[in-house]
């Protein structure tokens, strides 16, 4: 029986896996990888790897998970060293919990390897602290995508309630979004910021408010998070001041 390594392929760019992900790619003998991991992550896997996409993306031709846990199960009966590449972090919005258990059900030992978030990333390309002292002392990862046969979560709550939020998996829903916030008493002033392809060459962001996201949401592209709250305001409001001085005399 062989081991399971769910690894965190990072928010994009291949060099942001971690060493010890790096290194159980190379020892690899069979590798299930989600549809966001780049080409030159793949290049880093043993070249006598057996490469399964098994990826999921919305509204487009996805793996059911079901077939995923399955595989994993079998991939692990024949070989010593399998991988599940999983894009950003394994344990955020990445369905983790369900290859786990079906993993531990069939008796077969599960190793995590941590990655690096895409909020993390986008908040690096912002060039934006997501907590500041005297500004953001608390951050909610949320989302607001409810799945198949799942009952709805009260998302806004946890928006409503931290100083600095992040919307993962959310860009094509922003006139959703903003009117269930704004409806519940946020500012429609509140600053935020759409950054899509975090960490990569193409990464776009944008910087809007809460009630202009539905307007230039479908400008930024996808994969997109959305991030709202006060630390954005001096980047919200820094293109103003440099339009101020271009016409200063």
């Amino acid at each position: 029986m062989g081991k399971v390594y769910l690894i965190g392929a990072g928010p994009g760019a291949a060099d942001l896996i971690t060493l010890r992900g790096a290194r159980l790619l190379a020892r690899a003998d069979v590798v299930l990888y989600d549809a966001l991991v780049q080409p030159e992550l793949l290049e880093m896997v043993n070249p006598a790897a057996q490469l399964i996409a098994v990826g999921k993306r919305c509204r487009q031709l996805s793996t059911d998970q079901r077939f995923i846990n399955r595989a994993l199960v079998e991939a692990a009966q024949r070989h010593q060293v399998v991988v599940r590449l999983k894009g950003g972090d394994p344990m955020i919005f990445g369905r983790a919990q369900e290859e786990l258990d079906a993993l531990q059900s069939a008796g077969i030992s599960v190793e995590i390897v941590p990655g690096i978030t895409s909020a993390l990333a986008a908040a690096a390309d912002l060039g934006v602290s997501l907590t500041r002292r005297g500004v953001s002392r608390n951050v909610t990862f949320v989302t607001p995508r409810v799945g198949e046969a799942e009952s709805a979560s009260d998302w806004a709550h946890s928006v409503l309630a931290a100083d600095t939020a992040v919307l993962y998996m959310a860009s094509g829903q922003a006139a959703e979004i903003a009117a269930a916030l704004m409806q519940r008493g946020l500012s429609g002033g509140t600053p935020a910021a759409i950054i899509s392809n975090a960490s990569l060459p193409n990464m776009k962001k944008i910087h809007t408010t809460l009630a202009q996201l539905p307007e230039v949401a479908g400008q930024a592209g996808a994969p997109a998070l959305i991030v709202l709250g006060e630390v954005l305001r001096e980047a919200l409001e820094l293109p103003k001041s440099l339009l101020k001085m271009a016409v200063c005399p």
